[in-house]
């Protein structure tokens, strides 16, 4: 089992940048697959970014490709998103995920953070 918490989120106004960070407890940190996630008042939760288990490969969503880069320290047990270039629809309430595999359907993670609220002021 694993625990994540997020931190990073706050104010920002367009075209700034912001580094969120999701630590886990526990030693299987590595045996993750990691996610990061996000919601808008009256969406549905998206998929933003996920990262292998040995931080090799990555995958991004169209809408932050070029601006976002995820990361992952496994000896530090912590996932990171670089927000850069932000624009004012990235508001919303970011969460980091963990699974097993990793998925751009949140459905498939088991272990979820409380998430960090970032907004991009116009």
């Amino acid at each position: 089992q694993v625990q994540l918490v997020e931190s990073g989120g706050g104010l920002v106004q367009a075209g700034g940048s912001l580094r969120l960070t999701c630590a886990a407890s526990g030693r299987t940190f590595s045996t993750y697959a990691m996610g990061w996630f996000r919601q808008a008042p009256g969406k549905e939760r998206e998929f933003v970014a996920a990262i292998v288990k040995s931080s090799g490969n990555t995958a991004y969503a169209d809408s932050v490709t070029g601006r976002f880069t995820i990361s992952r320290d496994n000896a530090k047990s912590t996932v990171y998103l670089q927000m850069n270039r932000m624009k004012p629809e990235d508001t919303a309430v970011y969460y980091c995920a963990a699974g097993s595999l990793w998925h751009r359907d949140y459905r498939r993670y088991d272990y979820w953070g409380q998430g960090t609220q970032v907004t991009v002021s116009s």
